[in-house]
Parts: C-alpha cells; sequence; structure tokens
C-alpha cells in the first residue's frame, strides 16, 4: 500500500530545490506562467529537461497549445516573483511586474532570473495529478547570481 499524501508531503520537504517559473505563450492562451520546484535534467545529447506540471493548471493547456515553454532559474531575490507565480493572481498580473522578453521560441523569458532554458516539447507523459513535460533546449541564458532555494516549506538562499 502506497504511502498517504501527507508523510509524502513530509518527506518531501527535506529536499532542498531551486525555484523556478515555467512560462509559455501561445496565440489563444497569451503569455501564461507558474512557479514550479520540479524540474530536472533528461538528457545532453540531445539536450532536453523536464517539468511537471498538475494537470489543472491553466499554464500546461498554454504549453499544450504552443509546444513550447521556457524555465527561469529564480535569483534568490526574487523571493517575490515566486509568490506571484503561484498562485492567486491572474496570469496578466504575473507578468505586469516582471520584466520579461519573448524568448526564440516566442516563451517570455524573465529577465531577472540566474537561468533561462528555452524548450521545445517533445514529449508529454501522464503520472497521477500531473503532466512530465519533456523539452527540447533551443536556446539557454546564464547571468550572474545566486539561487533562490525551498527547503522545508520556506525560502532559502545559500549561505
Amino acid at each position: 500500500m502506497p504511502v498517504n499524501a501527507d508523510d509524502f508531503k513530509k518527506a518531501l520537504q527535506q529536499w532542498a530545490s531551486g525555484v523556478t517559473v515555467v512560462t509559455t505563450q501561445s496565440e489563444k492562451f497569451g503569455v501564461q506562467g507558474m512557479t514550479v520546484t520540479a524540474f530536472s535534467s533528461v538528457s545532453v545529447n540531445p539536450p532536453q529537461i523536464l517539468v511537471c506540471i498538475n494537470d489543472s493548471a491553466d499554464t500546461g493547456t498554454g504549453i499544450e497549445e504552443s509546444r513550447c515553454f521556457a524555465v527561469n532559474v529564480l535569483n534568490s531575490e526574487q523571493q517575490g516573483v515566486s509568490n506571484q507565480f503561484a498562485g492567486g493572481s491572474s496570469q496578466k498580473e504575473r507578468f505586469e511586474n516582471t520584466a520579461w522578453e519573448p524568448g526564440i521560441t516566442g516563451s517570455p523569458i524573465l529577465t531577472d532570473s540566474i537561468v533561462s532554458l528555452d524548450c521545445r516539447v517533445v514529449e508529454k507523459v501522464r503520472a497521477g495529478t500531473h503532466w512530465i513535460i519533456i523539452g527540447e533546449v533551443q536556446d539557454t541564458i546564464c547571468r550572474p547570481g545566486n539561487p533562490l532555494l525551498y527547503y522545508c516549506g520556506n525560502y532559502r538562499q545559500l549561505a
């Protein structure tokens, strides 16, 4: 029998992770984005990453429409951006006070993030309540700074 949801969440809080905002832009839905901690590299050749997005998230619908997305790794000063994209505000409000420009796929690149990976979707796999979306990286942008981290339900920074 699998572990219950509360115990599972408690265990996962012990894993420190970077904080990202996944973005997309489509003709039908416009610019969309959401905070995501479930992000990982998949392959170097070809260069691929994955993100996990709840099937109820409207950003996932936009990614399905556009077939592209960007992963923006937030810097240690972007806790407010993480909160803004975590929900509770409209997609329009999320982008109003956040500096961004379109990447080569058209996905929004957050210009203050320390890394942006602009991707085209190559595969989408259903897993429980989420979609695992695998993207082939079309462009990388790296900027100086330290990452914003999330651990035990709180934001953290490197010492």
